[in-house]
């Protein structure tokens, strides 16, 4: 799209959302909503968010990064278009030990960028390795810290050596000393290791975890001032730092790649899905440093490779040649337009100007105005938990009943309603969605509680009852990013404990970029609204696990072994019954600490037209561009919601 044309439609699409403004939400009366007329040739036109963090799939954890990453780049697993389950990718094959705690890939050998270089196993040992330099500094590089040693390498730790014998300090030891924040590994069993050629690095996954701590000195002062009895083992020993080789990832050969854990890890093959184990070109990477992913420089590995990108604008990609699968990929461009109005993005797609947008876009009154009758509007369960993280390192809110009285002041059946696709959600883990999961008692509207909470925590009158006036509510502010639905909940919040405990507190809209490092350095005060999280994967640590760190996705400056305790236990349980028991009681347990206010659980929401194939509305509204196509004969059209129950590539690929 020129610059001509998106002033163009940006203008009718400003002049038509003020008539609708005026004149109300639109009624629906035809089958599909709007124009419908196929763009020329294979080229989807996707509203995919706001503009992306960045394009390094190593230094974002958004869905609007990950959506144009899925195009970009490539990983070992594929997700499936409707289950979200991993399906082969680079790697054709795998094998997996008796108690997930080794993973074998066969990476088929026609795989290549899209320069034409091959990709092997190392460029998967590289991509792992760097996207956990200390350095890089990157928010997501927890996902990786199940592989062994990953989390001492990422963290700037070092190993426990006796300098007389030679000996390594274990993590057990730790463990059977109090334990401790850098001492939380546990040894991974050795069984069924046959699937690749031992080597000496091998025999050295599977010595006990080594102990490590901080390298920094005030870091491992805080570490010791916490436990006491780590001090002791560290005493008159030598700290050996940890380095990218010890990292549990190998490649055996050129086309088999072995990661060991640190411990069993039944999700590991839906983490491994995440953009930020996808492979990335090495030269180029270093060749261009920060500059690498500029159009020009960047080499991709997936299904298209980036031709353009005008911030703010539009982000272009165009068919990668060498992709090993190029015969299935049918989109010869994806344009993707970074957007977060509603009312500018659904009027787009009405004019015609775009084929599909993001989950979540469709406007309330809209749908209430029948547009949820429409043949090309998507709507399915979402794997999602739509919450609000708290500073809990600063005052008012370091107190776990100020941050639970909150929690409990709002009416979250009221606030369904208000969202019209969300469904009310009292705890983190989304309920009903994991099946077999027992989800924890969750918060309830409880205002007589809520202020009795307060009371206690000392803002209360001679009586001992709660005063608000005592309460430091300007100490206190929400801020969220602009995405319009995250304003309007911001709005209806703001007025419910304004009803409900006679509080004001204040909003603020922050850019998506800024607020990302605005949250992940805790330089707000209060709440972080729009803190939405889509699972990664079909388990419930693709939740927990965010507060198993006290960095990354966190925060919220809440950081408890006994919770991380709780978590590894779970992990090392076999049975999946008995697991998610114990992943039950580490929720009911995070939700006591209230560093969240979980909210809803959301809907997918969004639309197509009816001539994007392929394309369907799975639990994280990702897609797998491979699949997706435009059809030109209306004979084969999408007329409502495509068929969920079948998992078949086949039936996908038509």
């Amino acid at each position: 799209m020129t610059a001509r044309k998106t002033t163009r439609i940006l203008t009718f699409v400003f002049v038509a959302a003020s008539l609708l403004a005026a004149c109300g939400p639109p009624v629906q009366k035809s089958e599909f909503f709007g124009k419908v007329e196929p763009p020329p040739g294979q080229t989807l036109r996707y509203i995919t968010g706001s503009e992306p963090e960045s394009l390094d799939p190593a230094m974002s954890s958004g869905q609007p990064e990950a959506r144009i990453d899925v195009a970009l780049y490539e990983g070992l697993v594929e997700y499936h278009p409707k289950t979200m389950e991993p399906i082969p990718g680079v790697a054709e094959s795998w094998k997996v030990n008796g108690n997930a705690s080794e993973f074998v890939f066969f990476l088929r050998h026609n795989a290549k960028f899209s320069n034409g270089d091959p990709i092997t196993a190392r460029d998967f040992v590289y991509s792992f390795k760097r996207g956990l330099r200390p350095e890089l500094a990157s928010r997501v590089a927890f996902l990786a810290w199940e592989i062994k040693d990953a989390e001492a390498y990422n963290t700037g730790g070092a190993f426990v050596r006796d300098p007389k014998t030679g000996r390594f300090v274990l993590a057990s030891e730790a463990e059977e000393s109090g334990g401790g924040g850098a001492a939380e590994q546990t040894t991974a069993a050795a069984t069924g290791e046959d699937a690749a050629p031992d080597t000496e690095f091998h025999r050295r996954m599977h010595q006990p975890n080594r102990l490590f701590v901080p390298t920094d000195e005030k870091e491992r002062a805080k570490a010791f001032k916490a436990n006491p009895k780590l001090a002791a083992l560290v005493e008159g020993k030598e700290l050996v730092p940890a380095t990218a080789d010890d990292v549990g990832v190998e490649a055996v050969d050129d086309y088999t790649l072995r990661i060991t854990l640190r411990q069993p890890a039944p999700y590991f093959m839906g983490l491994v899905q995440h953009q930020f184990f996808r492979v990335v070109h090495e030269k180029t990477v270093e060749k261009y440093g920060v500059n690498w992913t500029k159009p020009g420089n960047i080499v991709c590995s997936g299904t298209h490779m980036l031709a353009e990108h005008k911030p703010y604008n539009e982000l272009v990609v165009v068919k990668n040649p060498y992709y090993w699968d190029a015969a299935q990929v049918k989109l010869d461009k994806i344009v993707f337009y970074p957007l977060d109005d509603q009312t500018t993005m659904m009027n787009l797609y009405k004019a015609g100007e775009v084929d599909a947008t993001y989950n979540h876009t469709v406007p309330s009154a809209w749908l209430r105005a029948g547009l949820r009758q429409a043949s090309d509007y998507m709507d399915a369960p979402e794997n999602g938990s739509v919450y609000w993280q708290i500073n809990t390192t600063a005052p008012p809110m370091n107190d776990k009943r100020v941050r639970k009285a909150f929690a409990m002041a709002i009416d979250r059946d009221a606030l369904e309603k208000f969202r019209v696709v969300s469904k009310a959600n009292n705890v983190f883990v989304p309920s009903g969605i994991l099946h077999g999961y027992p989800s924890p008692k969750g918060y309830d509207l409880d205002i007589e509680g809520a202020k009795k909470l307060l009371a206690d925590a000392g803002y209360k009158d001679a009586s001992g009852k709660f005063d608000a006036s005592k309460f430091p509510a300007t100490s206190v502010e929400v801020i969220y990013n602009t995405n319009e639905s995250n304003r309007q909940v911001a709005e209806f919040i703001q007025a419910q404990w304004k009803q409900n405990l006679g509080l004001t507190i204040g909003l603020r809209a922050i850019e998506w970029k800024t607020f990302l490092s605005t949250r992940a350095k805790l330089e707000y005060k209060g709440f972080a609204g729009g803190a939405g999280w889509s699972g990664d994967y079909m388990d419930p640590y693709t939740y927990l696990g965010l507060f198993a760190t006290e960095g990354g996705d966190n925060g919220t400056g809440w950081y408890d072994p006994k919770f991380v305790d709780m978590l590894n236990a779970a992990n090392r349980e076999p049975d999946q019954a008995k697991r998610y028991a114990m992943l039950s009681k580490a929720e009911e347990y995070l939700l006591d600490n209230a560093p969240i206010i979980p909210l809803t659980k959301p809907a997918t929401s969004w639309m197509k037209k009816p001539y994007v194939k392929g394309m369907y509305p799975n639990a994280a509204t990702l897609h797998a561009w491979k699949f997706v196509y435009i059809e030109h004969d209306p004979a084969k059209w999408d007329r409502g919601m495509p068929d969920m129950t079948t998992d078949q590539l086949a039936e996908v690929k038509e």
